[in-house]
């Protein structure tokens, strides 16, 4: 376990500017610098400009042989619409136990959406002194992955729609011919990818001119129901008038107008797919596996029914392998794939991890955040992530402010772009106290999986001591580890060291192994409410779109999945506006839907948008570029 040869110490200044102006302030060490460090040769990695790289997946075989690292998850407790800091808290202990505490280490986390980045919420880099660098580059293109996500979602959605389209002015031979067109011999064939269909209907025919008019008519009709159709088209900025949109309009598509509508792209199932992929060969199988809709006869169609599965992995083929970047103090990073945690499972991808674990090897750490609070980002990370990787976490640090803790003890509502209330700003030991319900029922939720859990307490200057100690105190009563102060926003990784150390202690102390919330061979209600259980529902509503979704999964061979809750990241329970730790509610869903190719049913509880909007004032008022450096201005 030696230092790394890359890391640096920060000169930190106070009060703490802007984190574009601390990124800009530190130059990044060329991309091969960190990865020779972590003894990566370069036939294991592609370039991409100076200062980031695609980490090749034939890392993982090379290392096979070898052993891992400790595993470490961040969460946190339900958050303010301002956040509370689990990103930069990940970058911290790294920053912590790389540069200060000498011991091999890498981050792990999500490429960041173009629509928080220009919305309201910012960037996603980290903040202060403990970021990902170049800062600018993370949060907007990066390597592209976004984009070519975007690119094969909508690939699909135009396959599915113009099936449709010709289905509907053809004859079922005429169809056979334009699929399977004979070559300059007369003779038919079909392509490769026809085969996964002719296998799923159980016909065995190696020739199209020895189909039964029956078999032409169930290979070549899709038939696909237009008002079953899941999949709608993707872009990666928020765009709230096309949550609901019309198609079809033009003159050549007449009667064939369908409504449906935009969501942004990291709600996509592609990017699920990404992240919870383990191979390009697993990556081609649920690639081909999604399920877009059902036939009339209720039969669902997969994208390779379709035809696309192999090209929408033609467009993936980079975007499967991580990017390496660095730190503002030189310890690498992995960022890759960037599910929302609220309409997705908001993790970053299986195969960073299994990257990350090797290079760090046994006695380092990999440190992932996973997102919102841990009531959604740490227990789809427990139940979908860790089921489909088979990777056991030591340790789940869970991320809590003052400023969080006040609003669950009864503070005033927290508004994003609007000053902070004056009580949290002056010291109220009795509301954090109050408040603190919230993170004991994070902390218990949490234990159940078996991991240690450490608090770390990010704090803010308005902090009192009184205040943290009340957290402390709160914290290790309601079971957890540890729970340290960490001021790593404002002094880098050492202001982490404690957190750095108390992450250490955890995971050299587990004893437990790790406990999934439920069984997958139980029903799909059944696992639905065991989860809504951990919120501290005391029972479920189920609409009737809800249960006929439910039983048609069932029947099409679905229920043995993971649940993926599509819920508001803002409480426990259904309405974001009951703050704390609320029982006896009864959690209502709206509706279930399913991302079969990523390997999850996800119900929709409550209202939950898959394309967010723009507030009157966006980010983007503040993004400039200064024209004679080239160097971007105003990125949060």
């Amino acid at each position: 376990m030696s230092s790394s040869k890359t890391t640096r110490k920060l000169q930190v200044v106070s009060p703490v500017p802007a984190d574009i102006d601390i990124a800009n302030s530190v130059d990044p060490l060329h991309i091969s610098e960190i990865a020779e460090d972590l003894k990566l040769s370069s036939n294991h990695y592609d370039p991409y400009g100076k200062y980031k790289a695609k980490v090749l997946l034939s890392v993982i075989d090379e290392l096979e042989g070898s052993g891992d690292g400790y595993y470490v998850v961040v969460g946190g407790i339900t958050p303010t619409p301002l956040g509370e800091g689990k990103s930069t808290t990940t970058v911290g202990i790294c920053q912590a136990l790389g540069a200060f505490l000498d011991r091999k280490v890498m981050t792990c986390l999500r490429q960041p959406s173009q629509g928080p980045t220009f919305g309201i919420k910012g960037g996603a880099a980290g903040g202060g002194y403990s970021q990902v660098i170049p800062m600018d580059e993370f949060n907007l293109h990066l390597t592209g992955d976004i984009h070519a996500i975007t690119a094969a979602n909508n690939l699909l959605a135009a396959a599915i729609d113009t099936r449709i389209f010709h289905e509907s002015t053809q004859s079922d031979k005429a169809l056979l011919n334009r699929l399977c067109p004979p070559n300059k011999e007369g003779q038919r064939s079909f392509a490769d990818i026809m085969f996964r269909r002719l296998k799923k209907l159980g016909i065995s025919k190696s020739s199209p001119d020895e189909l039964t008019p029956q078999e032409v008519k169930k290979f070549a009709r899709l038939d696909i129901d237009p008002d079953s159709v899941t999949w709608r088209r993707v872009m990666d900025i928020n765009d709230r008038f096309l949550r609901k949109i019309t198609i079809g309009q033009g003159p050549d598509e007449k009667g064939m107008v369908r409504e449906t509508g935009f969501d942004i792209s990291v709600a996509s199932e592609i990017m699920a797919v990404l992240a919870l992929t383990t191979s390009l060969t697993d990556m081609r199988e649920r690639l081909g596996k999604m399920v877009i809709g059902n036939s009339k006869a209720g039969d669902p169609i997969t994208a390779d029914d379709l035809g696309v599965g192999g090209a929408l992995t033609v467009l993936m083929k980079d975007a499967i392998n991580p990017t390496l970047m660095q730190t503002l103090e030189g310890t690498p990073v992995l960022v890759h794939a960037g599910p929302f945690a609220n309409i997705a499972h908001g993790n970053s991808s299986i195969v960073a991890d299994k990257i990350a674990l090797k290079l760090v090897g046994p006695g380092g750490f990999v440190v992932t955040e996973a997102g919102f609070g841990a009531d959604i980002g740490t227990e789809k990370f427990m139940n979908i992530k860790c089921r489909y990787s088979g990777l056991t976490p030591q340790c789940a640090v869970i991320v809590a402010t003052i400023r969080a803790l006040k609003m669950h003890g009864g503070g005033p509502e927290v508004v994003a772009g609007k000053p902070l209330d004056r009580a949290y700003l002056t010291e109220n030991v009795a509301l954090v106290e109050a408040g603190c319900v919230n993170l004991a029922k994070h902390i218990s939720n949490t234990k159940a999986y078996g991991v240690n859990v450490v608090v770390a307490v990010n704090m803010f200057s308005t902090d009192s001591e009184a205040e943290l100690n009340a957290v402390r105190e709160a914290a290790l009563a309601a079971g957890a580890f540890d729970a340290v102060v960490c001021t790593h926003h404002a002094h880098g990784g050492k202001g982490a060291v404690d957190l750095g150390i108390a992450v250490q202690k955890a995971c050299e102390n587990v004893t437990q192994p790790l406990k999934y919330l439920y069984p997958l061979d139980i029903s799909i209600k059944e696992k639905i409410e065991a989860i809504a259980e951990s919120y501290g529902a005391s029972g479920v509503e189920y609409s009737e779109q809800a249960e006929k979704q439910i039983e048609m999964y069932s029947r099409q061979g679905f229920s043995g999945l993971p649940i993926c809750m599509a819920k508001t990241q803002y409480s426990f329970s259904h309405i974001p506006s009951k703050k704390g730790a609320p029982v006896g509610f009864v959690l209502p869903i709206r509706d279930v839907r399913a991302s079969i190719g990523a390997g999850f049913i996800y119900p929709l509880v409550g209202t939950m948008s898959t394309m967010p909007g723009l507030p009157t004032r966006p980010c983007f008022f503040d993004i400039d570029i200064d024209t004679a450096t080239g160097k971007v201005l105003g990125l949060s």
